[in-house]
């Protein structure tokens, strides 16, 4: 990631990571490559498409129709409405709108793809871009209407409206028309030129804008897990050998070996009395680190996958203006988001599955090793009437069905669309947008098992079962930064609030989990 002094992110200059468009997603500014050779480089495609026009040349997009109409010869005199028409015809997108953050990654991944200089685009263009993110200008963008090729068609259409000052825009926290905005910043809307309405649309990006951002959640949400699961281990008076160093070097996947040193390290104290007759723990606890390891060890390939993604030209034709060639394909095809999506979503899932059977343990008193039922922290005559965790503990159940169901592939329901033209489709954006769905609900699980199991240890703590002794320093400072804004349940209230609070914490990464 290229950053000036003053952490403006820099495109056109070497490859953007993950944490780039996240950074961009949160507000950083953007600026181009200053380079002369960069744009010279940009300068050169559009130089030759416009040669290329004057010679009447036949280009995909330009001088023919798109997709099943490309045998369309467009007229000359029409060549220049042709973009402005194919911005218009797809603004038919459906469902919930992207928020702020969401379309500001979507700013980020298509300006990223554009100056790879292979897209016949104008510095005009893309000045455009740098200006909606720096001007903290969002396209509303619907999230439903793509298949994921011919790339994020529709979705990215509604960008290409904004450059040219239609549709409508989130500006400063309200949705307004993108003229009136324009007019009150004295920002000039562009003219699209003839290839770039495709080029703008014609590909990735809000797959891969989205894939960023779910990356960098799930993976906060392993880290978060195990340290949920080591504080369960110590409430239940669980065994800290199953996560022994010789034990993991004989089974040497490296993410599992360093989630059982997370744990290893979490549980580093004073262990209390064993109070249990069992020699091994129950699965979701012993097995743990053979759970989040899945995830720890996917994420390296994903983050391939999703950076090469990333730092591509996806969108059809390139225009290779050192060569004066135009090169016609198919790299608008979103199949390894969709297939790195597919699996983020699993594995999360697969986490929320996890804590969901830890959660069922440490509230059923029959399990615990002596918790109150349903981790109640009520005593005396008001214990019978009171419930602490029991609706909760449904809620994870609710929360991670959902999650599991939500996990069916989208990549293998490619459907023929667009005349048989695009006949076999990637379903990238669905994917993405399923993942999304599936780390929200295991965010959910995550907070609610977080209040739990800080309740769990709170309890045994006021029943003199443990001591800050007990505690590593990690589980202590856990633990008291959740009680800061958690009150322990005696009496039975509505947790939702403290549940809402939790969950926009993790979303927002706000604690330091693991170095």
């Amino acid at each position: 990631m290229t950053f000036n002094a003053d952490n403006t992110i820099v495109f056109g200059d070497g490859l953007l990571t993950i944490e780039s468009v996240v950074a961009i997603a949160n507000g950083h500014h953007a600026t181009l490559n200053q380079a002369p050779e960069f744009s010279a480089r940009i300068d050169r495609g559009t130089q030759f498409l416009e040669r290329l026009l004057k010679e009447e040349g036949v280009i995909y997009g330009v001088t023919t129709g798109y997709g099943d109409s490309c045998t369309v010869a467009i007229p000359p005199a029409l060549v220049n409405e042709l973009p402005l028409h194919l911005t218009r015809f797809h603004g038919c997108g459906l469902g919930q709108n992207l928020d702020h953050m969401q379309s500001r990654a979507v700013l980020a991944t298509r300006l990223n793809s554009l100056t790879q200089g292979v897209s016949g685009v104008s510095m005009e263009l893309l000045n455009q871009l740098v200006t909606l993110i720096n001007k903290d200008i969002a396209p509303r963008i619907p999230q439903e209407g793509s298949v994921g090729a011919s790339g994020d068609l529709t979705p990215l259409s509604y960008v290409a409206a904004t450059l040219i000052g239609e549709r409508e825009v989130s500006y400063k926290g309200e949705l307004r028309p993108t003229a009136d905005v324009f007019a009150e910043l004295g920002i000039k809307p562009i003219t699209l030129k003839p290839k770039e309405g495709l080029a703008l649309m014609n590909g990735t990006s809000v797959m891969t804008a989205l894939a960023c951002l779910a990356f960098k959640r799930a993976e906060y949400l392993v880290q978060l897990s195990t340290r949920i699961t080591a504080m369960v281990s110590l409430a239940m008076h669980g065994n800290d050998f199953h996560f022994d160093e010789a034990l993991f070097a004989v089974k040497p996947h490296p993410g599992q070996q360093q989630i059982a040193r997370w744990l290893r390290e979490d549980l580093q104290a004073d262990r209390p009395p064993r109070n249990s007759d069992r020699l091994q723990d129950r699965y979701s606890l012993r097995c743990a680190p053979h759970v989040i390891g899945v995830l720890q060890d996917t994420l390296p390939w994903l983050r391939q996958m999703i950076e090469n993604e990333l730092n591509s030209a996806n969108d059809n034709p390139i225009i290779d203006g050192d060569n004066e060639r135009v090169l016609h394909g198919g790299h608008f095809y979103g199949g390894h988001i969709a297939m790195a999506m597919d699996t983020l979503k699993t594995a999360v899932a697969n986490i929320a599955d996890l804590l969901d059977r830890q959660m069922a343990q440490l509230m059923d008193y029959k399990f615990n090793n002596g918790l109150p039922f349903n981790l109640t922290g009520a005593e005396g005559e008001r214990k019978p009437i009171n419930h602490g965790f029991k609706a909760v503990q449904i809620g994870i159940s609710a929360w991670t069905a959902e999650a599991l169901k939500n996990t069916m592939p989208a990549s293998v329901f490619s459907r023929s669309t667009e005349c048989h033209n695009q006949d076999k489709v990637s379903m990238g954006t669905i994917a993405a947008r399923d993942c999304l769905r599936v780390l929200e609900l295991t965010e959910q699980v995550t907070a609610a098992s977080l209040l739990a199991s800080t309740q769990a240890l709170e309890i045994r703590r006021r029943h003199g079962e443990l001591d800050m002794n007990h505690f590593s320093p990690a589980l202590r400072e856990m633990t008291q930064n959740v009680l800061s804004d958690f009150d322990f349940v005696v009496e039975d209230r509505p947790l939702e609030c403290d549940l809402r609070r939790f969950i926009t914490h993790i979303q927002q990464q706000e604690w330091n989990l693991y170095k």
